[in-house]
């Protein structure tokens, strides 16, 4: 099952199915009773964009801080949680730390999701459930990955990551080629980042010192956290690139995007960007860039 969640799991399933069969036999009253939570109207809008970026940016945080302006989103999400028993009041503070993640794969398990599904990392059905079961808050911007086995350049990625290479692709003249891809494991040299979704390594070959940097900066435009990696780093050369947003993302690769938050190079040295100025660029992810 992909992350974007599209179907119900078969535990889920049959229990609303025997909710619906039970309301019928009771009676019409019954009926409208099992669809008043899906109905409830909500005081709050969750930004589901937020809250994934929070969710990649706070876990490693030193304290409790919240990220760009996703506090009020991640807090609902928090009290709608603690509605459901899986947090305690006194985490719920807007800042999407590892209790949040706990909490929030914890939801996703009642809901019959397993493995990367239950990651903690909020996709839109899960999301959209949990506020309308308790009646905090709606959902906007919602974030779907698409399938998880698509493909680009013959190397796996889902689709979000798919559209993300290829409006980084044009705009350069020359092309973007995979040497791996997402959904890959058994490769040391990656410590797991690519275990999930949203990272892909990229060849350099041929390309001079500046297209590599033109590369980096394509990338990081549309939304990847993107560095180049060198032998001076133990690399052999290599772009590595992580999509921001990304709900099937590994916890190792998320700590990634924490780091090219802050200006890191997302290595265990936590050393500062090596990237030159004038390719940096800024953070963003798909969502925001599509909109710019």
């Amino acid at each position: 099952m992909t992350h974007n969640e599209s179907r119900i799991p078969r535990s889920r399933r049959w229990v609303l199915s025997r909710a619906l069969m039970v309301g019928g036999a009771v009676g019409a009253a019954a009926v409208p009773t099992v669809f008043a939570l899906q109905s409830a109207s909500a005081a709050v809008s969750v930004d589901m964009e937020l809250v994934l970026v929070a969710a990649m940016v706070d876990p490693q945080k030193s304290g409790t801080g919240t990220t760009l302006n996703a506090a009020a989103s991640v807090k609902a999400v928090e009290q709608a949680l603690d509605a459901k028993n899986h947090l305690a009041t006194s985490a719920v503070d807007g800042h999407y730390g590892t209790s949040t993640i706990t909490a929030y794969s914890a939801w996703q398990k009642a809901l019959g999701y397993t493995g990367i599904d239950a990651n903690g990392i909020p996709g839109p059905t899960s999301l959209t459930r949990l506020g309308s079961d308790t009646g905090i808050y709606t959902v906007t911007r919602q974030v779907s990955i698409g399938s998880n086995s698509d493909a680009y350049g013959g190397r796996r990625v889902n689709t979000r990551t798919k559209n993300m290479l290829a409006a980084a692709d044009a705009k350069l003249s020359w092309s973007i080629t995979l040497t791996q891809g997402s959904y890959t494991t058994g490769n040391p040299s990656s410590a797991g980042t690519h275990d999930g979704g949203g990272v892909v390594d990229i060849s350099v070959s041929g390309l001079s010192t500046t297209q590599r940097w033109q590369t980096v900066k394509a990338l990081r435009d549309v939304g990847f956290a993107a560095w180049l990696r060198t032998p001076e780093q133990g690399f052999s050369y290599h772009i590595h690139a992580n999509a921001v947003g990304d709900t099937d993302m590994v916890a190792v690769a998320r700590a990634q995007v924490h780091d090219y938050f802050y200006g890191k190079n997302g290595l265990a040295s936590h050393a500062a960007d090596n990237t030159p100025s004038a390719y940096k660029g800024s953070f963003t992810w798909w969502e925001q860039y599509k909109r710019s």
